[in-house]
């Protein structure tokens, strides 16, 4: 039986990571390496080329940094998905990153489990946040307070606020089906109606809002 893989493009500086990465991404079934870049700008014109599913994309590189790709490639290919992969664990850069289009960030240590589920998660249409970091983000939103308008946790029933979380965790509607014990179908249903309730466009700013609401404490 044929399997449609995942379409992958490395973007980092440093050979031996981005022979690890290959060696992880093309030892599973549902995923390919199709192409390789050493910086930014090359990047994006291999990405605009090869019109690969997902690019792992590095945020520190010479010529064109990530962020700065991650910008202009969801510009020029906004079908993309972009997951940072990063040896930084600052808000600051998660930040920026999301504000920039990507749909996960995973740090570099990571455990490989975590760098496959962040691939298949976001290239599903989800978003991916390595756990510890997100935790650090609700904690300056908690310290600090948000500060910023929006319909308020309240508002939302408890199985609402159920389905945000996982929704923010990076769970694809299968995953929060089984862990709720309800039917994908009404999965979808909830997100729809949590996107309206909440004036929400994308999966990314679903995640905005539960990190501004302290929901990704204790997962």
């Amino acid at each position: 039986m044929l399997v449609n893989k995942l379409r992958v493009l490395l973007a980092d500086d440093h050979m031996i990571v981005r022979e690890g990465l290959k060696t992880l991404i093309n030892g599973q079934p549902d995923m390919q390496v199709v192409g390789e870049a050493v910086n930014g700008r090359e990047a994006l014109k291999c990405a605009i080329e090869l019109s690969p599913d997902l690019v792992v994309m590095d945020i520190s590189m010479p010529e064109m940094n990530g962020v700065e790709a991650t910008e202009r490639l969801r510009k020029e290919c906004p079908q993309i998905k972009i997951i940072a992969l990063t040896i930084y664990e600052d808000i600051s850069y998660l930040r920026q990153l999301l504000k920039a289009g990507a749909s996960g960030y995973v740090i570099k240590r990571a455990v490989v489990e975590e760098l496959v589920h962040a691939v298949r998660t976001c290239a599903a249409g989800g978003s991916y946040i390595e756990p510890t970091l997100a935790g650090q983000v609700v904690s300056t939103y908690i310290n600090r307070g948000s500060g910023l308008g929006g319909p308020s946790q309240g508002e939302l029933s408890d199985r609402e606020t159920q389905v945000l979380r996982l929704v923010a965790f990076g769970y694809s509607n299968k995953e929060i089906g089984a862990k709720l014990g309800i039917s994908v179908k009404t999965v979808e249903t909830y997100k729809v109606r949590l996107m309206g309730k909440l004036n929400l466009r994308s999966r990314v700013e679903m995640v905005r809002y539960a990190l501004r609401q302290g929901l990704l404490r204790d997962e």
